[in-house]
């Protein structure tokens, strides 16, 4: 029978022996049927994809992680390769079948190249459960694929990061600390250590409460470590307020790939509702802004181009006597090209811009354009190809009081990808601000989960955030991740918020990308060292 001095023992000679083996990996493989194997592999899958919006159910992610990393264990490469895939399959079919509302094939192609990340992660698992410390091996091969699938193929497709179950779990407190790449090893590494718990208390012999009490007190300490990291206040120094006017014109129409075809008609949405977000401030219900935030979109209608769209927006900018942030899709470079841009817009016409660096692969541009079109003639709806831009997102605007500010202006699909993110406030932004078109997707998971990744993003740069769609959840976060106040899908909305203007970047935008370089280093030598490791090691042996 255990007692309390049992669990005092967790840190006795015996106990980290035992501790020892386990971390070790000094236990026979999983084994299962594959029928079983199979099952499971999906219910791996469906837990991790319940801990992203719009489920949010944020402890299954863990339990997911552990059950994958359990079936990694099996003694066959072949049945965790297939084990993987299965699980990936489960996990992207719940979390971006929303691109059918683009084009029924787009699910169908994307979900089986997606699953083969989590096929790698599988794999690379279970090639160093066997060596010691393997739970930090492990996680570390949850950052090397996503590393690399944020990468690879077409730019990559960083959607379900670990990190983005993240803002609203005790780990997100780590955020701003070792960036998105440390917070998502860390929940990596919470999963491994499930398993580690589980090992101790079904393994033969041995005094399994003071091992399971150690192992829940590590979790514990990973956990209690975020909650009151989150709570620490934003060090990036505060200054001046700058009061931002967020435009949500809305979008005639109903979800799908025309939604935007509207061209002009979402434009004068737009118009309008900065007509009514300057009657709320002249008559005192929201603040006099110092510019307006209009989302990605508002004109799909080059406005150096098109005379008629220029002048809606000159209207719009002389009504509001306030320069505009437009979201506006330009033409150029070159006869078949195209940018998704904001423009900086006051009484003189557009005086600065960006031009988004990341774009959607298959929705504003089609990869291997030939091979696609032949075998989806659907494809060819994209249109104008989107060239990336190349500059960091940070546009000096000139305020009504003849001051100027840095605005940090993040597109949309870019919130996924680190780099982009980071160069914001790497360069100077002093207010952050998301453009963005979910209109397409009204009534999908979509928006939901992108505004998740923007909480995310808020925690990890320690700044505020403001959001402007064309149709659904604008508003704003804190630079502690938490939802001020947002709209409503399908709506038209107006609103003004004063954020301080903040200089300096925190700790996990300097140290992150350096996190998943180690990381990635670390994982790649552990796999080769399980590949190379003798084959009576990597059946179940320990390695010593």
């Amino acid at each position: 029978m255990n007692t309390t001095s049992d669990i005092v023992a967790a840190g006795s000679p015996v106990a980290l022996r035992g501790w020892s083996r386990l971390l070790r990996g000094d236990h026979a493989p999983v084994r299962l049927h594959w029928a079983l194997a199979s099952l499971l592999s999906l219910v791996a899958g469906a837990l991790l994809a319940l801990g992203f919006q719009p489920f949010g159910l944020w402890p299954t992610t863990v339990v997911g992680i552990a059950l994958l990393s359990w079936l990694s264990d099996q003694a066959r490469a072949r049945r965790v390769a297939w084990c993987g895939l299965l699980a990936g399959l489960a996990l992207y079919s719940m979390t971006v079948s929303f691109q059918a509302v683009v084009a029924w094939w787009l699910p169908v192609l994307m979900v089986p190249v997606l699953a083969c990340w989590v096929l790698l992660t599988a794999l690379g698992q279970h090639y160093v459960q066997f060596l010691r410390a393997w739970p930090l091996w492990s996680a570390s091969i949850w950052t090397l694929v996503e590393a690399l699938s944020a990468r690879f193929p077409f730019g990559g497709f960083a959607w379900d990061r670990l990190a983005f179950t993240l803002p609203d779990q005790p780990l997100g407190g780590y955020l701003w600390l070792v960036g998105a790449a440390g917070a998502g090893w860390l929940l990596a590494l919470s999963g491994c250590l499930v398993v580690v718990v589980v090992r101790a208390v079904v393994a033969r012999g041995g005094r399994w409460l003071p091992r399971m009490a150690a192992g829940i007190a590590a979790m514990g300490l990973l956990a209690a470590g975020g909650a009151v990291l989150s709570a620490v206040p934003a060090t990036t120094g505060a200054g001046r307020g700058v009061t931002v006017g967020v435009v949500q014109g809305n979008v005639d129409g109903s979800a799908g790939p025309h939604t935007m075809g509207y061209a002009r008609s979402v434009t004068d949405n737009h118009l309008s509702e900065t007509i009514m977000a300057m009657a709320r401030a002249r008559t005192g219900l929201d603040a006099m802004p110092d510019f307006l935030a209009w989302p990605e979109n508002s004109t799909d209608m080059d406005p150096n181009q098109d005379e008629e769209t220029h002048q809606l927006i000159a209207d719009a900018q002389a009504i509001a006597a306030r320069p505009i942030l437009v979201g506006a899709v330009t033409l150029g470079p070159g006869d078949d090209g195209r940018q998704t841009a904001g423009l900086w817009w006051d009484a003189s016409g557009e005086t600065a811009r960006y031009a988004k660096r990341n774009a959607v692969p298959f929705g504003e541009f089609t990869p291997l354009k030939d091979l696609v079109f032949a075998i989806a003639p659907m494809a060819r709806e994209v249109g104008r190809q989107t060239i990336p831009g190349t500059a960091p997102g940070v546009i000096t605007g000139t305020l009504p009081d003849g001051s100027s500010v840095r605005v940090g202006d993040i597109i949309c699909y870019e919130l996924a990808f680190d780099s982009t993110v980071y160069d914001t406030v790497r360069h100077g932004a002093e207010v952050v601000v998301v453009q963005s078109n979910n209109a397409t997707y009204a009534g999908t998971m979509q928006p939901r989960q992108q505004f998740a990744i923007t909480r995310v993003r808020a925690m990890e740069m320690r700044r505020e955030v403001v959001v402007s769609t064309t149709s659904s959840l604008s508003g704003l976060i804190d630079a502690r991740g938490r939802v001020v106040e947002h709209s409503q899908e399908d709506t038209a909305w107006a609103r003004t918020f004063t954020v301080p203007t903040r200089q300096g970047v925190s700790a996990g935008v300097s140290t992150g990308p350096a996190f998943e370089a180690i990381a990635c280093a670390v994982a790649a030598v552990a796999v080769v060292a399980g590949l190379v490791a003798p084959r009576r090691a990597r059946r179940g042996g320990s390695l010593h």
